[in-house]
């Protein structure tokens, strides 16, 4: 996943963004609502973490102004705001979660996967491609029922593919997901990612689409 997190405290911030690249998650922080709003018409994003209480200006402004431009990325609230009139407004402006503080960050990362799980389509929250599986609530990856150790760029590659399985991503969607915003990225970079891959899942599983991009598929065995 790859994550928009517009959070002000100089604390909290890089907390949340520590724990959730822990989880392997690409995460781009911002403290401002002017710099947050142009990345998230311009960048390509899994979900964002919105805080409401921004420097320069309200995060519900910021949310509407999204909506009303028909960005439908999936936004999680996090806010001190806990009482109904505002969880009501955050939702009515569009929000798809809103979580309040203290929290715990756990449920923070599980409510997350739940709402990239469902943007993509998917009802359940284990997901299957022939003898891969993925549990989308423990992020954990099996092949032929035995668990897979994935490095963290791996594991973004793997979740993007199966999320959309049997649809061609193309490959500049995945390197956005794949890489932070400030990252220098390696014009071969995800081949070699796709490669590590296909000698830990099976070469067949992960198609070349020539021209296009990438495909996880069943093929045969599903």
């Amino acid at each position: 996943m790859r994550i928009l997190l517009v959070e002000d405290d100089p604390d909290l911030g890089p907390a949340i963004a520590r724990a959730l690249r822990a989880e392997h998650c690409a995460v781009d922080l911002f403290d401002s609502g002017i710099d947050a709003g142009h990345a998230g018409d311009t960048e390509i994003y899994d979900a964002a973490v919105l805080d409401l209480g921004l420097p320069d200006g309200d995060g519900m402004t910021l949310l509407k102004a999204w909506r009303d431009s028909g960005r439908s990325l999936p936004v999680l609230i996090l806010t001190a705001r806990d009482g109904w009139s505002d969880k009501v407004a955050g939702f009515k402006a569009g929000a798809d979660d809103y979580l309040t503080k203290p929290f715990r960050v756990e449920e923070l990362v599980m409510r997350l996967r739940a709402l990239v799980r469902r943007a993509a389509g998917h009802a359940q929250p284990r997901l299957t491609c022939g003898p891969l599986s993925f549990d989308s609530q423990t992020g954990q990856f099996e092949l032929d029922g035995l668990p897979l150790k994935l490095t963290a760029f791996e594991w973004r590659v793997l979740s993007a593919l199966m999320l959309r399985k049997e649809a061609v991503i193309p490959r500049l969607e995945l390197l956005e997901r794949v890489y932070e915003g400030d990252a220098d990225v390696d014009s071969n970079s995800l081949e070699v990612i796709v490669g590590r891959l296909r000698k830990k899942i099976g070469p067949e599983l992960i198609e070349t689409v020539r021209g296009l991009g990438y495909r996880l598929t069943a093929g045969d065995a599903g």
